[in-house]
């Protein structure tokens, strides 16, 4: 009982500034905030228009940083003089950023204890803006979390903790985004706590895994959402789920574009050209693949709502479609 009142202590008197603007960090910045860390800043993006009326919206982190009464910081950017003088005039012994923009050397070595950062994998594997996708893009049956400290080069750094979990045969990168943060907050408090008394081992990534083995992340653009249907249906059906909910894995269905949310898939021999739309108009909706069918269950139609599939052939009748 001393030895972890003692950590808890030695986490306390830690000045630590967060970084961070989603949702995602959130969870973590609310963890730091219960274990009794000294939050003395919080760095998160400006206000910016969103929306249809284009209101100021205030970036999550922002929101909860207000409630809890958190010193806010709001750069533009990183490396004006203006916001530097103020980071450094909180004098943190370490920063922790979560989700957040690439920083400048000028910013992520300026505490003595350095910078870390949580990343939504398992280091060195998928290394990138879009790590959750990607693991269930390509099929991973396994992810995870990982606290390294920041260096030059985008997530490289020497690993502190990492925390692995399963992800499941129909998960969503939604889904594991969800679990994930919560599993990552838990994570950032033991690598403080491991900080604060010293008895962390950072570990190099390259004694880890060969350059030659490693998979990336990089950030997804509309263009690299577009369903190929030539592919198997496995291929197809982790593609949709890695993209759902956002941005959306994307095909055609009567020339207008259709967003696919949700899917099962169909290992099945037939004649049908990949891409083929089939339907009975009433229960079922699937599209022709390589090897099987994907059918669809959440969709959206460019100019409509997002519904489950059997309400959209309610009120919708498909022009290029067999039976």
């Amino acid at each position: 009982m001393m030895n972890a009142g003692k950590e808890s202590t030695d986490m306390q008197k830690l000045r630590i500034v967060f970084m961070g603007t989603p949702d995602f960090a959130v969870a973590s910045l609310s963890a730091l905030v219960k274990a009794g860390c000294n939050i003395v800043g919080v760095v998160t993006a400006p206000d910016k228009p969103a929306g249809r009326g284009m209101k100021i919206t205030e970036s999550a982190v922002k929101k909860y940083a207000a409630e809890k009464g958190l010193h806010i910081l709001q750069p533009e950017k990183l490396k004006s003089p203006d916001f530097i003088e103020a980071l450094k005039a909180l004098n943190a012994d370490l920063q922790v950023v979560v989700a957040f923009r690439m920083l400048p050397e000028i910013v992520w070595d300026m505490p003595k204890l350095g910078t870390i950062n949580l990343h939504g994998s398992l280091l060195p594997q998928y290394r990138g803006a879009a790590p959750i996708h990607w693991a269930v893009i390509n099929g991973e049956k396994f992810t995870g979390v990982t606290t390294f400290k920041l260096q030059h080069a985008i997530d490289t750094g020497d690993i502190l903790l990492q925390k692995s979990f399963e992800i499941t045969d129909d998960e969503t990168t939604g889904e594991v985004h969800d679990r994930m943060k919560e599993i990552g907050a838990t994570l950032l408090v033991e690598t403080i706590q491991g900080i604060a008394d010293n008895s962390l081992k950072e570990t190099k990534q390259s004694e880890l895994i060969r350059e030659d083995d490693l998979k990336h992340a990089p950030k997804l653009f509309t263009e690299n959402c577009q369903i190929n249907w030539n592919q198997s249906v496995s291929s197809i059906h982790n593609f949709i789920r890695g993209l759902s909910p956002f941005p959306g894995a994307l095909s055609k269905l009567d020339e207008k574009i259709l967003k696919i949310y949700r899917c099962k898939k169909e290992v099945a021999p037939h004649q049908h050209i990949p891409g083929t739309v089939l339907s009975d108009g009433k229960t079922f909706l699937k599209f022709a693949a390589a090897d099987g069918f994907i059918y669809l269950l959440d969709l959206q139609l460019e100019g409509k709502k997002r519904m489950l599939t059997e309400d959209f052939l309610r009120g919708y009748r498909i022009l290029d479609v067999q039976q």
